[in-house]
């Protein structure tokens, strides 16, 4: 080889290092570039409390205490407030969610991206705590004379279950629930909707984006309940369909943030021969007037992302429910699935009480006289019932 072919050789050789170089360095200062302006923007920005699209209230800054540095609290606050806050949060958590579904990964915080639907990973079950809540239902039973209803209901995980990824751990809920009515045998009447839900599963009743059943769901529910009770249900053809929105992203929704699944219907079924509208009382804070609000439906919560919220409002310590209809009192302790599965039982009650002991510091016995109500209900989907701590305030 000639000694100027070697030059040129080593002159291009000598460009393409520098070229490499120069592109190694505009990426450093790129990638610090954006992460300097993410961190300025994020400093800088004005801050929200509650983020409407994930549906939460975001981290406030942790107070900086002696206490707070030394047991870590202040760090982990700290971090947890750059990632509520980080500037284009949203858009991160949809751009990895579309990344993870390109690798063929089809679960984003504990959440399973299927065709149709979200449904939510869940957990196996704590039985220590479900003893207690049994053990506390029981309590509840011996101690006012009476056999409450009780209908778990089974989530999606478990209705939808085959089309769950290969090998993904899904706790058996048909078994759960039949371990809990057997154990409830002799002090509670367990109603049965796995069955009518199973058999249903083709039509909609539970969300796409979220984690409740729908109101359709909740009439089929309806229907098993008022068997078991001894009422008399009326039928589908009673009721005028109101589609009132056709644009819910729920909770399912907000945590991977992923526009590959249709948004869901809130439909509100009224009967047809509705009269005026029932009177609700919300007790948020116990001691104080509590406020009213004329009819079971917030309209106003269809105009903002938590429309699930249409049903009763947010969940509070206690609703009641007075409906200018013949009939017993009700009393039902309850998640929010009780939220659209209520309004059906208003035709057969003249008063129904929902108690949500996730918010209840005190006995239940300082806050309802039992002896006032014809029947009881506890009604919790499988999922919330696995892991409740709150059925055994029920002991005291």
């Amino acid at each position: 080889m000639s000694k100027n072919k070697t030059a040129k050789t080593r002159s291009a050789a000598d460009k393409a290092r520098s070229t490499e170089v120069i592109t190694s360095i505009v990426t450093v200062l790129l990638f610090f570039g954006i992460l300097t302006g993410l961190g300025l923007a994020t400093v800088f920005s004005e801050k929200e409390s509650f983020s409407e699209t994930q549906n939460r209230k975001l981290a406030d800054f942790p107070e900086l205490t002696g206490k707070n540095i030394y047991s870590g609290k202040f760090t982990s606050g700290v971090e947890d407030y750059i990632s509520d806050h980080f500037a284009g949060h949203d858009g991160w958590i949809a751009a990895k969610t579309a990344a993870e579904l390109l690798t063929g990964k089809k679960e984003r915080n504990d959440i399973y991206i299927l065709e149709n639907r979200l449904v939510e990973k869940i957990p196996e079950p704590d039985m220590e705590e479900v003893q207690k809540s049994i053990d506390g239902i029981k309590k509840f039973a011996a101690d006012n004379h009476i056999a409450p209803y009780v209908m778990i209901v089974p989530t999606q995980a478990e209705i939808y279950k085959n089309e769950l990824p290969a090998n993904a751990p899904n706790p058996d809920q048909q078994a759960f629930i039949n371990e809990v009515y057997a154990q409830l045998e002799g002090s509670a009447v367990p109603i049965d909707v796995y069955s009518t839900l199973s058999a249903n599963k083709d039509s909609y009743i539970y969300y796409r984006t979220d984690h409740h059943w729908t109101t359709q769901g909740a009439f089929l529910a309806y229907i098993a309940a008022a068997r078991k009770m001894d009422i008399m249900p009326l039928t589908e053809g009673s009721y005028d369909i109101d589609h009132a929105s056709d644009s819910f992203k729920g909770t399912f929704y907000s945590k991977v943030l992923y526009e590959g699944i249709e948004p869901d219907s809130i439909d509100l079924w009224l009967p047809a021969d509705r009269g005026e509208e029932p009177e609700v009382e919300i007790y948020s804070t116990f001691g104080a007037e509590p406020e009213l609000h004329e009819g079971m439906y917030f309209r106003e919560y269809l105009e903002v992302k938590d429309k699930y919220s249409t049903f009763f409002g947010t969940n509070q310590p206690m609703v009641t429910v007075r409906t200018g209809n013949e009939g017993g009192k009700l009393l039902v302790f309850k998640d929010s699935y009780a939220h659209c599965f209520v309004p059906f039982m208003t035709g057969h009650f003249s008063e129904i009480t929902m108690v949500d002991l996730r918010y209840i510091q005190m006995s239940y016995k300082d806050l309802i006289d039992v002896s006032r109500y014809d029947k009881v209900m506890f009604l919790y989907n499988a999922s919330t019932f696995m892991s409740d701590r709150n059925l055994k305030k029920l002991m005291y």
